[in-house]
């Protein structure tokens, strides 16, 4: 591994006491939640500990974050951002959920791509909305794939006000083209939908795939004020518990919208000051990490055909989580639950991510790959006695 990343030492993570190292026992080796164990990049460490170290923990001001993103997106995007359209919000998710309640009335329809992020699943709700899922087709060889009948579909159910698109696509890993995002554009314009574009994963494209931006493509919505893009430098340099995420505004009035809520939007003082030191001086950092994803995802398909055969998965082409198919092991709808209990690895529960997700786990792959070993080792070593008497292949 690339030494700007650390060792992943276990005996160190396991000193880390954040949701993922105190979630379950010390027994349980956990690849769950989306973050990744990599040292956090030297200029963030700087900008945090710079800003303790003369007492600045104060309320948030936004300062240099909205041009340090536009200087990213640009260089790294191909996406010429107008800076003042960047708006600092606490996170994607609370992003989402005030925009929402601002433009949509209650009881009315979001439509997702299941299988997909479970907060989108439970989130709305408490905002009074409801869920429509579009599901994602998945072809035979484990790829998974916008399906245009069944967004039109959802978007001419009764009350259906959104659409909520995951680009790139938690948990499959999806790139999405510039075609798929045509035909979301034209059937939202159809159906006079808001669009809300969750990019959190984009600094996070591996090599092979070409992430395009929704509002860097040639049409009318992206300059519609019921657009509006959401990202973040949190999943690319992991560093969540900081809360700092951006909203970009297609048009005027979602300035506006933005600006008025201000108050609810608060992001963290640190967050923003690490989203600027990470989209200024955190390539490199960034740059290992994509390299060690790369790697990653090559070693898991090699892993999985040796130890876990019966087990589907085809390599993201974005982030660090893999989508796992293990209905032919015969564990039921919630086989992370058969891994956790036998194996004592912790990985995400499929069904979270919707009906789709029955048969299915989350593998979180961001880490080395003497961890991502053990991943893949303990639940074959430990919890195949049951499978093998139903899957002689594995």
């Amino acid at each position: 591994m690339d030494s700007l990343l650390g060792t992943c030492s276990l005996t160190a993570l396991r000193q880390r006491r954040s949701h993922k190292w105190r979630a379950y026992p010390p027994d349980v080796l956990p690849a769950f939640v989306a973050e990744m164990d990599f040292d956090l990049a030297e200029p963030i460490i700087a900008a945090v500990t710079s800003a303790l170290g003369i007492g600045d923990c104060g309320y948030a001001h936004m300062g240099e974050l909205p041009g340090a993103f536009a200087q990213f997106a640009a260089q790294r995007l191909g996406w010429t951002v107008e800076p003042s359209r960047v708006f600092a919000i606490p996170d994607v998710m609370t992003g989402l959920a005030e925009v929402v309640q601002a433009r949509t009335p209650e009881g009315s329809g979001i439509v997702v791509n299941p299988p997909v992020y479970p907060p989108f699943r439970f989130q709305f709700g408490f905002y009074g909305r409801r869920l429509i899922d579009a599901p994602l087709a998945r072809g035979a060889d484990g790829r998974y794939a916008l399906d245009p009948d069944a967004i039109e579909a959802a978007l001419s159910e009764p009350g259906a006000a959104a659409y909520l698109l995951c680009s790139p696509h938690n948990p499959t890993g999806n790139v999405w083209s510039p075609a798929d995002l045509a035909m979301v554009a034209d059937a939202c314009q159809r159906h006079g939908a808001m669009l809300l574009v969750d990019e959190i994963h984009a600094p996070l494209v591996l090599d092979g795939a070409r992430f395009t931006p929704f509002l860097a493509i040639d049409h009318e919505l992206t300059q519609a004020e019921t657009t509006f893009a959401f990202t973040s430098a949190t999943k690319g340099w992991n560093i969540a518990g900081l809360k700092c995420g951006l909203a970009v505004a297609a048009a005027p009035a979602g300035i506006t919208l933005l600006e008025q809520r201000w108050d609810a939007l608060l992001a963290s003082h640190l967050g923003v000051l690490a989203s600027v030191a990470a989209f200024t001086e955190g390539l490199p950092w960034l740059d290992a990490v994509l390299g060690q994803l790369d790697e990653n995802r090559k070693l898991l398909t090699g892993l999985l055909a040796e130890r876990l055969p019966a087990v589907g998965y085809t390599p993201p082409q974005a982030s660090f989580l893999a989508w796992l198919d293990c209905r032919d092991l015969g564990l039921g709808d919630d086989p992370a639950a058969v891994f956790l209990d036998k194996g004592r690895v912790a990985l995400g529960h499929g069904p979270d991510f919707g009906a789709e997700g029955h048969g299915f786990a989350r593998l979180n792959m961001g880490t080395s790959p003497e961890l991502l070993e053990e991943v893949v080792r303990l639940p074959a070593a430990r919890s195949m006695s049951r499978v093998s008497s139903i899957c002689p292949r594995c």
